[in-house]
């Protein structure tokens, strides 16, 4: 049995039972992954694979537990290396932070700024998508962490770390009627106009659904978008008011538009780091953990990880 083996069954598996597009991901021949997947299935005595002539239809039972453990020890490998990394070169290496777009264009920049200070060596790589995207990410190890408001609760594997509560601002065009009101803005007002906000897996959707359903008001989403830039985008032609991360308004970049403080209108949301509970975080990980949340130490974040912590 070899790491190379449980590598080209996991890859198959995770691209839908393609194996020439797993060959492709692999740089290696689709007739070279068949052999060894074969080989692997002898050497166990099972099937993992069910075909239909040459085309791989479907995974055995057996073959789902064989897939479970082939990716736990794909990722225990991956911590194998970690370890001998950070000995080997503590200043040295890589980390992959996966995020949303708020996250990255707002909430981010300074934290890596710093952290570029700290560890100049060490290469950044910034993956961007939806909640559900970026979990799965760190779920399959493409990613050592992710940064989102929604969706890490929803995930087994991974620990969340609360770290930055935020809330929401609506904005107009300059002169909007909005701006005009003689008393606080309340949802009803929102709700009389077309609304252009995020979409409904997005920067914390739940919160703002839960607010127009409790003050029985049916908001007119005209448009939602993963991109803060692009809400502001449209409310700035005129498309409808945006509701956005307050953190999102420039005021000195989006001269265009006004924003009203809405966070008495919605309960805050949390941001969460989430994090495998099985992985091996190199020094430099907590780093960045600790500069973008300086509540999150390491035994805070080890202690976190430890809780619930099992084979999946």
């Amino acid at each position: 049995m070899k790491l190379q083996q449980l590598r080209y069954l996991v890859e198959v598996a995770k691209q839908g039972l393609n194996v020439s597009e797993a060959a492709e991901t692999l740089h290696t021949s689709q007739p070279g992954i068949s052999k060894q997947i074969r080989l692997l299935e002898d050497e166990l005595g099972i099937q993992v694979f069910i075909r239909n002539g040459k085309r791989v239809v479907a995974v055995s039972e057996p073959g789902k537990q064989v897939l479970m453990i082939a990716e736990r020890i794909l990722r225990e490998a991956k911590n194998l290396k970690r370890v001998g990394e950070e000995f080997a070169g503590e200043s040295d290496g890589s980390l992959t932070i996966a995020t949303t777009h708020t996250q990255a264009r707002y909430a981010l920049p300074n934290t890596i700024k710093a952290f570029r200070e700290h560890y100049p060596n060490v290469r950044l790589q910034l993956k961007q998508g939806n909640p559900t995207q970026i979990c799965e990410m760190v779920v399959a190890g493409e990613a050592d962490f992710a940064i989102a408001t929604e969706g890490i609760l929803l995930y087994k594997e991974l620990a969340a770390l609360p770290c930055h509560t935020w809330n929401r601002s609506v904005v107009v065009p300059v002169g909007h009627p909005l701006t005009q009101l003689n008393h606080p803005l309340t949802l009803a007002d929102v709700g009389q106009h077309p609304i252009v906000t995020y979409d409904t897996a997005f920067a914390g959707r739940t919160k703002m659904n839960q607010a127009f359903e409790a003050a029985e008001v049916v908001p007119n989403l005209v448009l939602t978008a993963i991109d803060t830039d692009v809400i502001k985008t449209y409310v700035a032609l005129g498309l409808g008011v945006g509701i956005i991360a307050s953190m999102g308004f420039e005021p000195a970049r989006d001269v265009e538009l006004v924003a009203l403080d809405a966070s008495h209108l919605f309960e805050p949301s949390l941001t969460k780091i989430g994090i495998r509970k099985d992985a091996y975080l190199r020094g430099f990980a907590y780093t960045f953990i600790a500069l973008f949340a300086p509540h999150l130490h390491r035994a805070e974040v080890d202690a976190a990880m430890l809780v619930g912590n099992h084979p999946v």
